[in-house]
């Protein structure tokens, strides 16, 4: 995922709001969402390369997702996929404070990453770069590829974006919520990041929406969470065309 947007505890009827972008390069293989076959639990999609994932949910609340932390000069061919993070959570019993101290025990094995995990009782933030754990407070919260609300471009657009879709009814937030996901206008140079990469890929990173000839956003996700029940839906993208996949189902805390 390369910008998260979520709105905790800050709407109504929803304790949890989250509208997402992930990027990848076309060619890597995933799988859409959906309910695994070796864990019917978590709903999610999947990085068929590594297995791991940038953002699930499970049929017991339990909520986890990823981006990186871009930095142009870090090595990364030794250490382990980011994306074992979100999938270590979503599978076991743990409660997020439990599983992110245990992440940081092992925080060098990953490339420099931003993961936020919660349930129920909570939502955590922890980036193995500043090596802090976050209890989030409720709120308006952007993340992209640095740490949690860094006022880069793309996050301050997403986060207007996001406050400007929780003013909307329910039956157009959907919709306003994808729309604000597929901006695709850059900011101008020197509002850019530097990250460690070139500027032309900084130009090209900076949108909401991405699309390069080998590297883009591959989907959008809209989470809906209440106290009793969870609306997801992941729109993929093709070329001009997506389609979109629709879960609701109530949380078993059993």
């Amino acid at each position: 995922m390369c910008l998260i947007t979520f709105a905790y505890k800050a709407h109504k009827k929803y304790n949890l709001i989250v509208a997402a972008n992930r990027d990848e390069f076309y060619e890597r293989p995933t799988a859409p969402a959906q309910y695994w076959d070796d864990a019917p639990h978590i709903l999610a999609g999947r990085d068929l390369h590594r297995m791991g994932t940038w953002m699930g949910v499970t049929k017991q609340g339990k909520f986890a997702a990823l981006t990186n932390y871009r930095n142009g000069e870090e090595k990364q061919a030794t250490k382990r996929s980011r994306g074992e993070l979100v999938k270590d959570f979503l599978m076991d019993d743990e409660t997020p404070v439990s599983y992110l101290e245990k992440v940081q025990m092992r925080k060098g094995q990953y490339p420099g990453f931003n993961l936020l995990v919660g349930d129920h009782n909570g939502l955590y933030y922890y980036s193995n770069i500043n090596d802090t754990i976050y209890t989030l407070e409720p709120g308006i919260y952007g993340l992209s590829n640095h740490f949690i609300n860094s006022p880069w471009p793309k996050v301050i657009k997403g986060k207007k974006g996001l406050e400007r879709c929780l003013k909307c009814s329910n039956s157009v937030m959907e919709d306003c919520l994808f729309s604000s996901l597929q901006r695709a206008e850059s900011p101008p140079d020197e509002q850019l990041p530097q990250t460690g990469i070139p500027l032309e890929w900084e130009r090209k990173l900076s949108p909401i929406f991405i699309k390069t000839d080998t590297y883009g956003t591959r989907a959008s996700t809209l989470l809906f969470i209440t106290d009793k029940q969870i609306q997801f839906t992941e729109r993929t993208f093709e070329g001009e065309k997506y389609k979109d996949r629709n879960f609701t189902f109530y949380i078993n805390e059993t």
